[in-house]
């Protein structure tokens, strides 16, 4: 089928983009992570919780992913971190064309970690790869334990799976065990991190993993 053809011509191309872009970030020792979800999972929650706890000891650059506005760059902004808008103008995910012009403004040199936040959808960001060391899924307890029965892809493409809201969960129909057990035959090794950013209840294992990353980078350079 034709349409199947260029689908995979497209998802090539951006393959081939993403991958020179993430060499930019490797000859700069700089860690770059994806962050995905659906909307309201508390990506930008997280983001601003990692910006809280490693703003001051690390060089942190944020490039926020939405389909309007700039509310979310904001409030990462006022964390004191460096944060770049791409507005996707309607289209479900970023991808390496659209990051193009922001890494174009990002001096590496004087980075260390790359935090892309992708647009909110649970299946469109995990089919373009992008200049990531690692994909970071969150999910929140409010959005039920079916989502990697019904989205199976961004789970398997996950090296991490951040359950978010964990406050909630005696409030929500939510089967934690049920979910990690279908997320490890989608992804097995993948990393499981509970935590609520609204209270910062387990946002440290959430730090400790990515601080353990970033030593790992810095020691590559």
């Amino acid at each position: 089928m034709p349409e199947i053809r260029l689908m995979r011509r497209v998802l090539a191309s951006n393959d081939a983009l993403a991958a020179a872009q993430l060499k930019v970030l490797d000859r700069h020792g700089v860690l770059g992570i994806n962050i995905m979800s659906g909307p309201g999972a508390g990506k930008t929650s997280l983001v601003e919780r990692t910006a809280e706890a490693l703003g001051r000891k690390y060089r942190i650059q944020v490039i926020e992913g939405d389909i309007q506005g700039d509310l979310d760059a904001r409030r990462v902004t006022a964390k004191g971190v460096s944060c770049v808008q791409i507005n996707t103008q309607g289209a479900c995910h970023l991808d390496g064309l659209m990051l193009g012009p922001a890494m174009g403004e990002i001096d590496f040199g004087k980075l260390d970690l790359l935090i892309i936040e992708n647009v909110g959808n649970l299946v469109c960001p995990a089919e373009f790869a992008l200049p990531a060391h690692y994909n970071v899924t969150v999910i929140s307890t409010p959005e039920g334990s079916d989502k990697p029965v019904k989205y199976p892809l961004m789970f398997s493409k996950s090296d991490v799976l951040v359950i978010n809201k964990m406050d909630l969960l005696p409030h929500v129909d939510f089967d934690l065990p049920a979910l990690k057990k279908v997320v490890r035959k989608l992804k097995p090794g993948i990393t499981f991190i509970e935590t609520s950013a609204r209270t910062g209840a387990g946002v440290d294992k959430w730090v400790a993993w990515l601080e353990q990353k970033l030593r790992a980078r810095r020691k590559s350079r």
